[in-house]
């Protein structure tokens, strides 16, 4: 089998772990495709796109044939489906939470008043300075190594980064502190690894049920109902959490104005079976909270990164 993914150290990271789980080198060889978004490595990332600029290159070799399968970071799938392409296996969930990263190796709270810290993320930077409404948070762009290596330069004093990502690349070590969930919600589906197919693929999608994750899957079906319901995109200011449990889903959302105010957070629970409709009673119900304006403000371009 083929397996198609980008060429930065973690997409390397999680296509070879596909590549393990599915029989290693001998049975999997990996196609490495450059994506919009890696061709634009330090431009903002709405400025050249938005859905899909991780994905649109794998996508098409996917549907032309010239991969049999492709992994992504499932927070960089766009909520709605390619038609002729499935999603045909989550794996188990690393850390979906967001770490630090900081000189010294200071802490969120004692990182000094005004320091300068990097995302490209609005939804980090909402919840940064819903926190911390005196930093200065900077758009940041990169791979991880990069990233970090603007850390160390004092280019700026800390960044914000996946901890999922960190763990995979074995960088976890760099970690300050992991922000915890009250504070900071994750992207909808974020450390969960997504492999995908062709829909009509049928002899790939049984060869991918051994390394498929029912309780992943609960997750990402809430959180990204949730992100969907209120409109969609990766890159709009939305953090969802879901933890499937004994047959039960915990769902929290958050959405927030990228300069830290307002904010929306909701929390409702039910059934893992029921997971689309858990996101998507979340969602009306931060609607009718004022979700709707605050996305509005920020896709009118009112914002700039």
């Amino acid at each position: 089998m083929r397996i198609g993914t980008r060429g930065s150290a973690l997409a390397l990271a999680q296509s070879g772990l596909v590549q393990k789980l599915l029989g290693g080198e001998a049975r999997c060889s990996l196609t490495v495709i450059e994506t919009t978004g890696d061709r634009n490595p330090l431009a903002s990332l709405r400025r050249i796109g938005g859905k899909g600029i991780f994905t649109k290159e794998i996508d098409t070799a996917l549907l032309e044939g010239r991969i049999d399968l492709a992994v992504h970071s499932l927070k960089d799938l766009p909520t709605e489906e390619i038609p002729g392409l499935a999603i045909g296996a989550l794996l188990k969930r690393e850390d979906p939470r967001d770490a630090l990263v900081s000189r010294g190796g200071v802490g969120l709270d004692a990182l000094p008043k005004g320091a300068v810290v990097g995302t490209s993320s609005f939804r980090r930077r909402a919840q940064l300075l819903a926190r911390r409404p005196d930093l200065t948070v900077e758009d940041l762009r990169g791979n991880v190594p990069t990233r970090i290596a603007r850390v160390l330069s004092g280019t700026v004093d800390a960044i914000v980064i996946a901890a999922a990502g960190l763990n995979r690349l074995g960088m976890e070590s760099e970690i300050a502190e992991i922000i915890d969930e009250s504070v900071m919600l994750p992207a909808p589906g974020q450390g969960i690894v997504a492999v995908q197919i062709r829909a009509d693929d049928m002899q790939t999608r049984a060869a991918l049920q051994p390394i498929h994750d029912p309780g992943a899957e609960a997750e990402a079906i809430a959180e990204r109902t949730f992100l969907s319901g209120l409109g969609g995109g990766c890159l709009v200011p939305v953090g969802a959490r879901a933890i499937a449990r004994n047959g039960t889903l915990a769902l929290s959302g958050f959405v927030g104005h990228p300069d830290g105010h307002p904010t929306i957070r909701a929390s409702l629970d039910g059934a893992s079976a029921g997971a689309r409709e858990l996101g998507a009673e979340l969602a009306r119900l931060a609607l009718a909270q004022g979700a709707r304006e605050i996305l509005d403000a920020v896709r009118s371009d009112e914002v700039h990164p």
